[in-house]
């Protein structure tokens, strides 16, 4: 495994449960580099990694797992995570 993805998984083994980040926020320049190594890792909360938009890479057992936590999700037909109220800041490296 390469630094990169080390540094990848630090930061999302630091998202605290109830709580989300973006692909971008954990891999700054780099977003599908952060699907990459979750991929590679079975160790970590990959659940609280969302899209940009709030959408979810893993459907139904994603939102189920964020529902589990609390986290809330926007109203509409699309499942999206409400990043105003979810989103955790991006800690500086």
């Amino acid at each position: 495994m390469t630094e990169a993805q080390q540094e990848i998984l630090q930061a999302v083994r630091a998202i605290p449960a109830g709580f989300v980040r973006t692909y971008g926020d954990v891999s700054p320049g780099a977003p599908r580099a952060a699907g990459q190594a979750l991929r590679a890792a079975h160790d970590v909360p990959w659940w609280r990694v969302v899209r940009a938009d709030g959408s979810l890479a893993a459907g139904a057992e994603q939102r189920r797992r964020l529902e589990a936590e609390g986290v809330p999700f926007r109203p509409g037909t699309r499942a999206r995570v409400d990043l105003r109220l979810a989103r955790i800041a991006t800690p500086s490296r």
